[in-house]
């Protein structure tokens, strides 16, 4: 029993112990995180001394040595245009494109007049489709054509020759009122008759299929002794007349608009112009979350349909401008600044400048406010200066 109460004390002291290291471990560590913070404020503040220092001691003795001045490159703000772009991928596409279906129910073809890549002009005999039969109709239709105008020429004849013996008392008002009848009868269906072959005949060009634009064709899906029925078997693109077109997120759509400047790369032919979209969507794609644009192409051999073309919409411009290289923006506990070379008492030193930024393309960024014309940026060589250190753009 004694030697079981020393084994349970024995493990009471070291948990006991145990708890102790960790405290102190805590404290140890609370206490070096404490004096960091320290030391990076006395950091901060011996900085700002020496810089202060140094402007004293220039401001005293213009003469003094700058042999720790920090070289650097500047470039002076000068005002330009500033442009943002959209770079986005399109393509060129035909304005006319044309499926050639049947105006009837279709049929066999019987002959074929083009092939794939063939130039096609608007009414050219495209292909011919089986006749047989609608011919046999029309030759029917006019058979009974000539059937019912023999036999209203016999009705009329009869129905004079009632009149005339109805005016001379002879016969029956009977007879007179059937004879008209079946005058009027025949009329009705030599009028139906003719309007039959009308159709029958309307029927038979339904066997001759036409392109109804110029282009080239570029598919021809179909072969004689085959059924042409619908669309997807022959399609007629007009080359002459093309577009291109693209899809532009939707975060742009009050930017973008008909008349907007866009440039566009053809880099499979070597070829830039610049445009305008003349085609705005109204529909935003919801897959996509995108809107549909064109912009018409001039005329030119050297363009073809599904060529891949690099779009730049211009969605944004300034005139007048101050940009600077985006990557000599730096920001701080306060927000973002320019470190700019300013002369003070004969010397150079870095200033930090906090400034507004707009839109940023390629390695230009806007800024809004912060700089103006002819201040000297620090361009090079800025990553380490504090505001107030002494720098120079001489090399020793």
């Amino acid at each position: 029993m004694k030697k079981l109460n020393y084994i349970i004390l024995f493990a009471t002291a070291l948990s006991l112990a145990a708890c102790g290291n960790k405290t102190a471990t805590d404290a140890a560590l609370k206490e070096k995180k404490d004096k960091l913070g320290l030391l990076k404020k006395d950091q901060t503040k011996l900085t700002a001394e020496i810089a202060k220092l140094e402007a004293d001691i220039l401001a005293a003795d213009p003469s003094a040595k700058t042999d720790n001045a920090k070289l650097v490159a500047t470039a002076v703000i000068a005002p330009d245009n500033f442009s943002h772009y959209i770079d986005l991928q399109g393509k060129v596409d035909a304005v006319n494109i044309s499926f050639i279906t049947p105006r009837g129910g279709g049929g066999q073809v019987r002959e074929l007049y083009i092939k794939k890549g063939d130039q096609v002009s608007k009414g050219q005999l495209i292909l011919k489709l089986d006749d047989a039969i609608v011919k046999q109709s029309l030759v029917a239709a006019e058979q009974g054509l000539q059937t019912i105008k023999t036999q209203l020429a016999f009705a009329k004849n009869l129905y004079q020759k009632q009149q005339n013996l109805w005016a001379q008392n002879i016969g029956t008002e009977i007879q007179l009122i059937t004879a008209k009848n079946n005058v009027e009868s025949l009329e009705n269906q030599l009028k139906s008759s003719q309007e039959q072959i009308k159709v029958t005949e309307e029927q038979l060009k339904f066997t001759s299929v036409y392109s109804n634009v110029s282009g080239v064709a570029d598919d021809v899906n179909v072969r004689v002794g085959e059924l042409f029925a619908g669309p997807g078997q022959i399609k007629i693109v007009n080359t002459n007349d093309l577009k291109i077109t693209t899809q532009i997120p939707e975060n742009y759509a009050t930017r973008v608009v008909v008349g907007t400047p866009v440039q566009i790369s053809l880099p499979d032919i070597n070829k830039s112009l610049d445009l305008k979209i003349n085609v705005v969507g109204k529909i935003i794609d919801p897959t996509s979350r995108s809107f549909y644009v064109e912009a018409k192409l001039p005329t030119d051999k050297t363009f073809r349909p599904n060529q891949i073309a690099l779009v730049r919409v211009l969605d944004y411009e300034v005139k007048n401008a101050i940009s600077i290289p985006v990557n000599i923006l730096q920001s701080d506990d306060k927000g973002r600044f320019v470190l700019v070379a300013a002369k003070e008492n004969g010397k150079l030193v870095a200033r930090k400048k906090p400034v507004v930024v707009g839109e940023m393309y390629a390695d230009k960024l806007e800024i809004k406010s912060g700089l103006q014309t002819g201040d000297t940026i620090i361009t090079e060589g800025f990553q380490s200066l504090y505001d107030g250190q002494i720098i120079t753009t001489e090399t020793k």
